[in-house]
């Protein structure tokens, strides 16, 4: 099987770490479509926002839009749900000496460092509404302001954003600027998950086993036919980035120089799509359509559709307030009073969960909370 083209990470130290992709290929024809787009969008000026699930490889659209838009500065990766609502201020635009407790000296932002080059704004639905009417100004203004400073530094930088939540329902929700919006999605490009690109899974497969393989000082590894089937009937909720850990282990525990369906071990990331549900056992071998008995009772959304009904029927101030207090209060509560987890279990992000919280009273005394969540988000990124 030919690759089309093929997209890799640069080889980093905390690159095991990570839940980014590593790598991306164009075989599938929806694939080599949407290569087709980038790589025009590329050569225009233009921002970008990248649209797709965690894993799916947004940084490596990216850092290709960088390498062929002509631009001789520096490519500059920053996550914005990395840092603390009180540092990203400073962390993207600067600050100078003296600007707050702690600024002993002046220093540079990511903005200023990607001068000339293009700075990719990760996860930017995580920036506090503050700061994303700066960001707004810095995009209108083509110039940054360091905090503590009054003088306005040029700017020439290229700006793509990503995103794996829903930017236009973040906006109607009043968590995101519309304004902002429209700014960023002048090219909008949406990186689909690996499930709706099947073509692109062996290949994908292939490539993951050639890296791991020199690593693990194997010889030329095989990937059977029962394999490949188990690997295309599978829905990849943790797209790319799981599919490499699947073929990191298959690597591991495979014999005789053959990768087959049983070495193939697949956990889906949550409870709510079984083995049984995609059409596979545990080992992961692909099974037959069976008749599925019908549900005897309602599921939980058509349980809460029925307390909705009984609600609405009755005489209520403030329902809509009455709701979200209540879906806040629960979600927060089933996750242990941790932010990242609940933003998590909401489809959220940790910004918009936090003003909910703030609005429903959850947030007073929380800093010893903060730090559990602080903690709780380093160790998620390194899962």
């Amino acid at each position: 099987m030919t690759v089309e083209k093929l997209l890799t990470l640069p080889e980093s130290p905390t690159a095991p770490l990570s839940i980014r992709a590593k790598a991306l290929v164009f075989h599938d024809p929806g694939s080599l479509s949407l290569l087709g787009d980038v790589e025009r969008i590329a050569r225009s000026e233009a921002t970008v926002l990248v649209m797709g699930e965690t894993g799916t490889g947004k940084e490596l659209i990216a850092r290709h839009i960088h390498s062929i838009s002509g631009r001789r500065g520096p490519f500059v990766a920053v996550n914005c749900g990395a840092f603390s609502e009180s540092l990203i201020d400073a962390e993207l635009f600067g600050h100078e000496s003296g600007a707050f407790t702690g600024a002993s000296q002046a220093r540079s932002g990511w903005f200023e460092a990607a001068n000339g080059g293009t700075l990719f704004l990760d996860e930017i639905g995580d920036l506090p509404m503050a700061l994303q009417v700066k960001l707004l100004r810095v995009l209108q203004e083509r110039q940054v302001v360091r905090l503590g400073s009054r003088k306005a530094i040029p700017l020439d930088v290229r700006l793509v954003a990503a995103t794996n939540i829903d930017l236009a329902r973040a906006v109607e929700a009043q968590h995101f600027r519309a304004d902002l919006y429209y700014r960023l999605s002048v090219a909008a490009v949406r990186l689909p998950p690996l499930r709706e690109r099947p073509a692109d899974i062996v290949p994908l497969a292939r490539h993951f086993i050639s890296v791991y393989r020199s690593r693990l000082h194997l010889n030329d590894v095989a990937l059977t036919e029962g394999a490949q089937r188990v690997l295309l009937h599978y829905g990849w909720p943790g797209n790319i980035r799981e599919l490499e850990n699947v073929i990191h282990y298959a690597l591991i525990v495979c014999r005789d120089q053959q990768i087959r369906a049983e070495d193939i071990k697949l956990v889906p990331l949550s409870g709510g799509a079984s083995h049984a549900q995609q059409g596979l056992v545990p080992g992961g071998l692909a099974v037959p359509d069976q008749p599925q008995p019908a549900p005897s009772s309602p599921d939980g959304l058509g349980l809460l559709q029925q307390a909705f009904e009984a609600l609405l029927a009755e005489t209520h101030d403030a329902l809509f307030d009455e709701v979200e207090s209540a879906l806040v209060h629960a979600a927060f509560a089933h996750a242990g009073q941790n932010q990242v987890r609940a933003a998590k279990v909401l489809g959220i992000t940790r910004n918009m969960l936090r003003t909910q919280l703030q609005r429903h009273g959850l947030l007073s005394g929380r800093r010893e909370g903060e730090d559990r969540d602080s903690a709780a988000a380093t160790q998620l990124s390194a899962a």
